[in-house]
């Protein structure tokens, strides 16, 4: 005769708690996960007004060639131009400087002493003024032969002007520096010993007038 099986009638709860447990999930888990994604996501409706946005934004790079209102500044320009004539290498040069005999009486009758007159027409024809790297020839008028209405100085010139001076005209490197530059400087300072000379005249005819 068989033994009979009991049939089970009722839930055993040691025999469910374990079937399955690596499937059965844990309450309130799935509601903080889906909290969580809530808060890390962004919202499609917000991710095209951003990117809407940024296209809509103008751009505000400047161009290279853009000119402003600075550039302008004849202040600035000016500081540029002389920063820029400073940095250029220059050279000394000794210089001395003769009035012409035909003004020899003209220095003598204008009533200011003739050294002045020169030294001050010497510094009026260097103001200002650039070497050439063109040579000019030496004037051939003759100068004075006093020569205690004699102007010398010391003159920086351009370097590079300079050099191209030597290499044409002076390659052995044998002449006085002076004698390269002559020819651009004495007419220039025997036309302001005229100057001078004329507004002294000037001067002179109407003493009342400031």
């Amino acid at each position: 005769m068989r033994k009979k099986i009991p049939t089970i009638t009722r839930p055993d709860p040691a025999y469910a708690a374990t079937l399955q447990q690596g499937d059965r999930k844990v309450p309130g888990k799935e509601d903080e996960a889906q909290v969580t994604a809530t808060k890390t996501s962004t919202p499609s409706a917000e991710v095209d007004a951003d990117r809407h946005e940024a296209e809509r934004a103008p751009d505000v790079t400047v161009a290279p060639h853009q000119v402003t209102a600075e550039s302008f500044d004849p202040h600035t320009s000016r500081r540029a131009s002389v920063s820029a004539r400073a940095l250029s290498p220059t050279r000394k040069i000794d210089i001395r400087v003769n009035a012409l005999e035909r003004q020899e009486a003209a220095l003598q009758t204008c009533g200011v002493e003739p050294a002045h007159v020169v030294r001050a027409a010497l510094r009026r024809a260097v103001k200002g003024w650039q070497l050439s790297p063109v040579f000019a020839p030496v004037a051939e008028e003759r100068r004075t032969r006093n020569t205690q209405w004699q102007a010398r100085t010391s003159l920086a010139v351009d370097a590079a002007s300079l050099s191209v001076l030597l290499r044409d005209h002076d390659p052995l490197d044998v002449l006085s520096k002076w004698a390269l530059i002559r020819g651009q400087v004495e007419p220039r300072i025997w036309g302001e010993i005229d100057k001078i000379l004329e507004e002294i005249a000037v001067r002179a005819a109407s003493p009342h007038e400031p």
